[in-house]
């Protein structure tokens, strides 16, 4: 029996030693599949932005703002409004790119007056659930007009890879 046993520990040992000698570093059998997320019309072309990029089973989504499709400011002076087309256009872009707001896992949110901060709480409340994604808000100086008052970009898990746990 103890010579069975060491035949196959050897059998074993020689078949692992093999196999290792094949095997490539991870790096070498496996790319990340990085594609850019696009949307139709893209009013950020003109400034040789991307929307975001798709890395694998991540999203990365650049800031959004309050633009409409021709990449007109709307809502100036209008916080709420601003608040709901930034969100809006985020949640476009995700959609592109195989996600939604349920899965975003992290987001920078960038306002030009941090008095408005009573009103993100109301607003992550509306447009995410719980469990509800980490979150850095920053009162910024200016954004990319001076009209413009918040500003949200977003890391998201894509749709099929999503699996939550509480």
């Amino acid at each position: 029996m103890k010579a069975l046993f060491v035949i196959l520990v050897s059998l074993f040992s020689i078949h692992a030693f093999a196999q290792s000698k094949n095997a490539k570093p991870a790096s070498q059998n496996s790319k990340v599949k990085i594609t850019q997320i696009k949307i139709n019309p893209d009013p950020y072309q003109p400034f040789r932005l991307a929307q975001g990029y798709r890395v694998g089973n991540l999203l990365f989504i650049s800031g959004q703002t309050a633009v409409d499709d021709s990449a007109q400011l709307i809502g100036i002076g209008d916080f709420d409004k601003q608040a709901a087309k930034a969100f809006e256009n985020l949640e476009k872009v995700l959609k592109a790119g195989g996600s939604g707001l349920k899965n975003v896992v992290k987001v920078t949110i960038m306002l030009k007056d941090m008095g408005n901060f009573k009103k993100i709480v109301e607003l992550r409340g509306k447009y995410f659930k719980a469990p509800y994604p980490a979150d850095t808000i920053l009162e910024v100086s200016s954004l990319f007009s001076p009209d413009a008052l918040i500003e949200i970009e977003a890391v998201a898990v894509t749709d099929e890879a999503a699996e939550w746990q509480q």
